[in-house]
């Protein structure tokens, strides 16, 4: 097995570990047979655990891997801050942020989504290994604009739902 394809495996197992602890840990805390509402992140949660990470296995599905974990990670940075709002703590001090509201679990997405993004890349430095760093529209995919976008438009379109649909 050559450096890069044991790197891509490590980096496989990696989201594949990191998505399993955070599905476990949401079915610990939300059981599906108690609301069912749950039945929404435990499906998210198997996609997280199972399909993505054999999408990135292949090359072919590496790009859309790459796109249905950063929308996972986007949908759950949303929701998990709306329950933070919804339910917060009694007072607002750096240690309650940190450890009394749901941020930790986030940084956990945002760790995945950062394994799915070096993943991603890995693929075109690996063929190109001197190349220069992609360009182009800071907007366009795969470019953290692309992102940056998807943030601030789910986060707008949930809230306009949220607001509506109470």
């Amino acid at each position: 097995m050559k450096k890069k394809d044991y790197l891509r495996v490590v980096l496989i197992l990696a989201i594949f570990f990191l998505a399993l602890g955070g599905w476990l840990l949401h079915l610990r805390i939300h059981p599906i047979a108690k609301d069912a509402e749950n039945w929404i992140p435990a499906v998210a949660g198997f996609i997280s655990v199972f399909v993505i990470p054999v999408l990135f296995i292949f090359r072919s599905t590496i790009s859309f891997a790459y796109l249905l974990n950063g929308m996972t990670v986007i949908i759950g940075t949303i929701i998990m801050t709306h329950f933070t709002i919804e339910n917060p703590p009694q007072i607002w001090t750096l240690k309650t942020i940190l450890l009394g509201t749901l941020f930790a679990d986030i940084m956990i997405l945002w760790g995945k989504f950062a394994l799915g993004k070096a993943l991603f890349e890995m693929d075109s430095v690996v063929s190109q290994p001197d190349g220069s760093r992609r360009t182009g529209r800071f907007f366009r995919f795969p470019n953290m604009g692309f992102w940056f976008v998807h943030v601030v438009t789910l986060t707008v379109v949930y809230i306009i739902g949220d607001y509506f649909w109470k």
